[in-house]
């Protein structure tokens, strides 16, 4: 139980490796339940205050679902797409009608509730504009007309109530996203994850938001997500001496140039990383020494079986046509017995098989954001290709290319 002196009406948050937004005003005594496995889908509140809660869950809830066809309506022509937009503005302003009836309803909270209603609405616009600008990657267009971005009018550039609010926050990174390809449209093709998107996008950032606070956070968002994806170290040093002007958090310089750093070691041209491995008869072994010709890094979990299962079949297949490399699998859990049971039921071949000794360092120096991250290095650990993926459709080129250099 919590209690909380002072508060000031508005957003808070609380977190179980997933997080959730929780709206609170002086008076409210709030008691929630959640299934910390399926953390969205079963959060409910109850006392004083519950019902914005469960209103503002329940437009959370509504977002997650209509994500799920968005995918086929960005298919559709602009006229098309706005009548699917508007109707769904409508019923959401319906619930919203519905729920004000015999309540009373601060402008604090009035403030957050519009934000959910509409900027969910405005995101799916602009991803709208991103997927279709993709397009002309295959020589078609789609001439959206004027009126369309009329939602781009009414935007508060630094709304303090709402800067940590991810349906406002995600709108604004989704927003700039288009006005960054804007500036490079002619010249090169979309690309949120390219040196040129997040360089223009940064600099928009800088110019056109007018919260600090708000601002460093999406300059941090920008950058790591560049960081990530990114396979050229002269342009990633680049964009973090502009990132580190803009930026004026020190605690943001520090974890960003940590991140940039741990991410130009991956590029290509350097050696990759000796983290420590375990083996199957649980003795330690250096990656150095488990690469003795070209080979093919990737990572794995028991705790998500679908996933171990279909990437040690793909590695298979990529094996199967390309006998000149190694594929080696390293797992990302902490439970040695759990496994080497997986590794020995599944009939993986153990010598090809390890376990981190100390993931959180091997995490940091590998730089795993995702289990579908891999890495492809040649006989001496120079890395040719340190942020791929095997279910790719160039990798079967890529591996192909290296072979031939």
């Amino acid at each position: 139980m919590y209690r909380l002196e002072g508060v000031e009406p508005g957003i808070y948050f609380f977190s179980h490796n997933e997080y959730q937004a929780v709206f609170i005003e002086p008076g409210d005594s709030i008691m929630l339940r959640v299934n910390t496995v399926e953390f969205d889908e079963s959060l409910s509140y109850t006392g004083t205050g519950a019902d914005r809660n469960n209103f503002m869950m329940d437009l959370f809830l509504l977002n997650e679902k209509e994500n799920e066809s968005m995918p086929e309506m960005y298919l559709l022509s602009p006229a098309d797409f706005e009548t699917r937009m508007d109707s769904l503005m409508s019923y959401r302003n319906m619930l919203y009608t519905n729920f004000k009836e015999n309540r009373r309803v601060s402008k604090q909270f009035e403030e957050v509730a519009k934000a959910s209603l509409n900027f969910d609405i405005y995101s799916k616009k602009e991803l709208y504009l991103s997927a279709n600008a993709r397009k002309k990657v295959y020589n078609e267009d789609l001439n959206i007309p004027e009126h369309f971005f009329n939602h781009r009018k009414q935007i508060d550039m630094g709304n303090e109530n709402l800067r940590s609010y991810y349906p406002y926050y995600r709108f604004l990174s989704f927003y700039l996203d288009n006005l960054a390809f804007e500036k490079y449209k002619d010249s090169s093709p979309y690309d949120r994850n390219s040196y040129k998107h997040n360089y223009h996008k940064i600099h928009l950032i800088d110019s056109l938001i007018t919260n600090d606070s708000l601002k460093n956070r999406l300059l941090r968002s920008a950058a790591t997500r560049y960081f990530l994806h990114a396979k050229n170290e002269k342009d990633e040093r680049k964009l973090l001496d502009r990132f580190l002007a803009l930026n004026t958090s020190m605690v943001d310089h520090k974890e960003v140039a940590y991140l940039a750093e741990a991410t130009i070691n991956l590029t290509p041209g350097h050696t990759i990383p000796n983290i420590k491995l375990l083996t199957a008869e649980n003795t330690v072994k250096d990656l150095h020494s488990a690469i003795n010709r070209p080979s093919v890094i990737y990572f794995w979990s028991s705790k998500s079986i679908k996933h171990y299962k279909n990437i040690h079949t793909r590695a298979s297949e990529l094996k199967s046509k390309y006998p000149e490399y190694s594929f080696i699998g390293i797992n990302l859990d902490d439970h040695f017995k759990k496994w080497l049971k997986v590794v020995k039921n599944s009939g993986y071949d153990a010598n090809s098989e390890y376990q981190m000794e100390n993931f959180e360092d091997a995490e940091m120096k590998l730089v795993i954001d995702s289990m579908n991250k891999a890495m492809i290095v040649d006989a001496d650990g120079i890395i040719l290709n340190g942020n791929t993926n095997l279910f790719d459709i160039s990798i079967e080129r890529e591996l192909l290319g290296f072979l031939n250099k």
